[in-house]
């Protein structure tokens, strides 16, 4: 994917409490509830809160989707640990079609998958559509094909490991951002 594509799609996307505001008074609730029950531990925050490069997350999404409703309002507690260095936008997949037919997984248009970005829109990594901790969990739970409504919150272990999860995806692509040549000449450090 180009860089300019990617910012002209990110430049369109929506922070989180306007893409919330696209749904149905019952999604934001289910939104909510997670995100309620999300909380980052001291050590987590303070992880975040040292990143030093800028980094865009940008979620293709769907507010009806289950896995959002469970996933996405952690990546929002992630990401107002340090709003300064990581930018968080979210787009709908049906309506921002091309985005999604880029970003496919197994061949199919799952949600959520967040794209990590550098500050200048340079590709870095792709996530989703699913935590490791959240399919271990669907695993145990379903051993087929179901779809998790997220009228209810996952259980706090879970909750907590998906949230481990996705912090430990976040910080991978900082220390990339960190290292990489290119940023390190830029800033001389």
């Amino acid at each position: 994917m180009k860089r300019q594509f990617l910012e002209e799609e990110f430049s369109k996307a929506l922070e989180y409490a306007a893409y919330l505001e696209t749904g149905t008074e019952q999604q934001r609730q289910r939104w909510k509830q997670v995100y309620d029950a999300a909380r980052l531990t001291g050590a987590q925050e303070s992880l975040l809160r040292g990143f030093v490069r800028q980094m865009n997350l940008l979620i293709v999404s769907g507010i009806w989707c289950g896995d959002c409703v469970q996933q996405c309002p952690l990546i929002a507690r992630i990401a107002e640990a340090n709003p300064e260095k990581i930018r968080l936008r979210l787009v709908d997949r049906d309506v921002h079609a091309e985005l999604s037919r880029e970003v496919q997984i197994n061949g199919g248009g799952r949600v959520p998958v967040v794209l990590f970005l550098a500050e200048d829109f340079e590709f870095c990594g792709l996530a989703g559509d699913r935590s490791l901790n959240r399919y271990r969990a669907m695993a145990k739970k379903y051993l087929g094909a179901a779809c998790p409504t997220g009228i209810v919150a996952p259980d706090q272990d879970e909750l907590t490991a998906t949230l481990c999860d996705w912090v430990g995806e976040v910080e991978r692509v900082q220390l990339m951002l960190r290292l990489s040549p290119r940023l390190r000449d830029r800033y001389a450090d």
